[in-house]
This record gives C-alpha cells, sequence and structure tokens, in this order.
C-alpha cells in the first residue's frame, strides 16, 4: 500500500524544513532529500549573518520578520540561542562614494540604527583595512545565524507536529491522477501526496521537469569562499562587505571568511571551489586590507540561486495544480527563512498572507510572474532588430 501525505516537501535544506515545520499544524508532511543527510548543499556552506539592509525592498522585510524568530526561538523547538551580535559595516572607496551614499538613504529607511561612518571609525572597527576606505555604513543590528542550530529547531518542529523525513530518497516522476500526486522514487517506492512543495534548491527546475510542472530558469551561481588566519585578534569585528559587492569579509571563530563575492553560472551540483575563485579571494583579501595571511586553511563553494528579479518564487505553479514552489532564494534562504516559511505555508493552504508582512502579495513572489519577464526580454530582443 502506498503511503499518503498532505504535504510532500522536496528538499531538506533550511527552506524544506521551515516549510515542512509550518505545514505540519495542517496536515501530515514527509520531507525528502535525495542526498544521505540534510542540509548538505547550500545551506550547510552559508555565511551566515542576518542584515536588515541586505537584498531588495521584499527580501527586507521577510528578513525583519524572521528577527524575532532568531532572538526569541519558540522553547518547544530548540533552547540553543540561534544568533550572537556581530555588526556589519559596507565599506565604499572614492569612486564608489556616490553608491554608498544611495545605499545609506535606502538603509536608513529600513535600519533607523544605521550610521554612516568615516575614516577613523573604519579603523576603529577594523584596523587591518586599507586607508582608502574613506567612509562607511555601520549597521550594528546585524547579528550572526548559527545554521545548524536554526536548521536543527525547524526539523525538531516538523518532527514534534508528526511529519516525517526520508534521506536518500529522490524523485523520479510524479503525476497528477484524481486530485492526487502519484510519486515514483528512484529507489522505485510510491508516495502518494495532495500537495508538493517544491525546494529543492539549485535542482528546482530538475524538479519540476520531473513532476510535469513548469521549469522557470532558475540559475544556481556558485560563490567562493576561503578561510584564512589572520594572525591578529577579530573577535570583535563586524562583518565587512564593499558596496561594489567585490569583497566580503566575516570573523569566524577566530579566522576570517573571505569572498570575492563571485557568481559564476553552474549547474546544479556537490559544488567545489574553483582555483580560479580562490586566487581572486585572496588577491582582493591582499588589495583592501594590510592583512596577508601565511596560508589558507580552507575552502569552498555554495550555491546561489536566483531568477533574473532576484526575488523567490513562493506560491503555486502557473500550471500543475498542487504544485508549490518554494525556491530561488537567493543569498538570502537562512535570514528569510521563519517569514518566508509562514508566507509559502500561507500560499499553499490558500490561507491570508501572514499580518506582520503587509506589504508583500501573493503577485509579487507568484512564480508565473518569471514566464512574464522572459517573454517581455524575447519581445525587447525581437524590438531591436
Amino acid at each position: 500500500m502506498k503511503q499518503s501525505f498532505d504535504f510532500l516537501v522536496v528538499g531538506g535544506g533550511i527552506a524544506g524544513v521551515a516549510v515542512a515545520s509550518e505545514l505540519a499544524r495542517h496536515g501530515s508532511v514527509l520531507v525528502l532529500e535525495r542526498e544521505r543527510s540534510l542540509a548538505y548543499h547550500t545551506t550547510g556552506r552559508s555565511a551566515a549573518i542576518s542584515m536588515e539592509s541586505y537584498g531588495n525592498a521584499l527580501i527586507r522585510e521577510l528578513t525583519c520578520a524572521s528577527r524575532e524568530f532568531f532572538e526569541k526561538p519558540p522553547a518547544e523547538l530548540t533552547t540553543d540561542a540561534l544568533s550572537s551580535p556581530r555588526g556589519a559595516l559596507i565599506l565604499g572607496d572614492e569612486p564608489n562614494l556616490d553608491k554608498l551614499r544611495a545605499r545609506y538613504g535606502v538603509v536608513k529607511q529600513h535600519v533607523p540604527s544605521a550610521r554612516w561612518v568615516e575614516r577613523d571609525e573604519i579603523a576603529g572597527m577594523a584596523p587591518f583595512m586599507e586607508q582608502k576606505w574613506i567612509a562607511g555604513i555601520h549597521e550594528p543590528s546585524a547579528f550572526d545565524l548559527d545554521v545548524h542550530a536554526i536548521h536543527s529547531a525547524f526539523l525538531r518542529g516538523t518532527r514534534l507536529r508528526g511529519g516525517l523525513v526520508r534521506t536518500d530518497a529522490e524523485i523520479a516522476s510524479a503525476e497528477r491522477q484524481g486530485g492526487a500526486w502519484h510519486v515514483r522514487l528512484v529507489d522505485g517506492a510510491t508516495i502518494l501526496a495532495g500537495t508538493i512543495v517544491n525546494a529543492a534548491g539549485a535542482w528546482a527546475d530538475v524538479v519540476a521537469q520531473r513532476c510535469g510542472a513548469t521549469t522557470l530558469g532558475i540559475k544556481p551561481l556558485l560563490r567562493t569562499v576561503v578561510v584564512v588566519d589572520p594572525e591578529r585578534s577579530v573577535e570583535h569585528c563586524p562583518y565587512i562587505g564593499t558596496v561594489d559587492e567585490q569583497l566580503f569579509i566575516k570573523p569566524d571563530v577566530g579566522r576570517l571568511m573571505v569572498s570575492p563575492c563571485d557568481e559564476t553560472p553552474s549547474d546544479p551540483c556537490d559544488a567545489l571551489p574553483e582555483e580560479l575563485g580562490v586566487a581572486i579571494a585572496m588577491d582582493r583579501l591582499e588589495s583592501a586590507t594590510t592583512l596577508r595571511p601565511k596560508r589558507i586553511l580552507n575552502r569552498w563553494a555554495g550555491l546561489r540561486v536566483f531568477v533574473p528579479d532576484r526575488t523567490p518564487l513562493v506560491g503555486a505553479d502557473p500550471e500543475a495544480d498542487g504544485f508549490i514552489w518554494c525556491a530561488a532564494l537567493g543569498g538570502y534562504g537562512i535570514q528569510t527563512a521563519p517569514a518566508m516559511a509562514r508566507l509559502c505555508a500561507a500560499l499553499a493552504i490558500g490561507d491570508a498572507i501572514p499580518a506582520d508582512l503587509p506589504h508583500i502579495a501573493a503577485g509579487d513572489v507568484a512564480p508565473g510572474r518569471v514566464l512574464g519577464m522572459a517573454s517581455q526580454q524575447v519581445t525587447a530582443v525581437a524590438e531591436l532588430h
């Protein structure tokens, strides 16, 4: 006899377990993860900081609405701290000063505590930065996120509410019949589900194709991270990024995580760092700072997944009944997870959008909007010719 569930969530990363935890309040849930362990890909390779100024307006609203969960997590889900103070510093040099001022104008509207700082104050917070950084935006309310603790909390929520999880379980095909999904796994097992939630990250279009749903042009972009020993104390340094998005530096247990903020197109895969990306990271670190690390302690790469407007795909597939998207979360999946999960669950069950997301409409995140964007791009190219 086939197992039957109200909701089948595909993907065991942060999006999948967060949405599953919410949906388990409304029916039976099964989470499928194609790997042998959960959160193996993007979730486990995140720099993990929450900045309320990061991303577009919709992302910022989701981030702000997620803050309370991180600062005061539900006691039934975890007794661990999910966040810790850090602060963030976005820097600009002379060529990018106007861009920094424009960003400050936007940031100040959403983050009242943000401050404009000059070179002397930058030196006090991050003495290893080069003198060329003449101004910055300090966001004292930014905080580090404990990815493992957050993922574990949502996983516990899923299980406490009766949800099940299967690893090493990959969808081979699915067909909608008689108001239910008939799902066949690669291992031959079959499952019935009322609704499929596609939270498969870089594999979201692959899952959609196997289910006969719409493929939406998911674009995985590879990002490189290296870890170095700064050979000095960085415990109290903020997260540091450049306003031109060429570099970020994040303290991590006495070491520094460094990324050139690269976005190299990639197929869905177990991402590995490329030597060129590592070399660029080190070159930009040495150009931006006085640090000269003697060796690289670790290196990795992760896939950040986008569609052209860099806004997530959340909600019903434009053609396939009972197929819900929660994908293209970009680099914002962890910092927005609590609010994103509530939004997705509401759209999946036909409920109202959560009251603490007053500026988000279903159409803003609707997967079908991507098809319209693609059509407009084709028309524009045709008109040029």
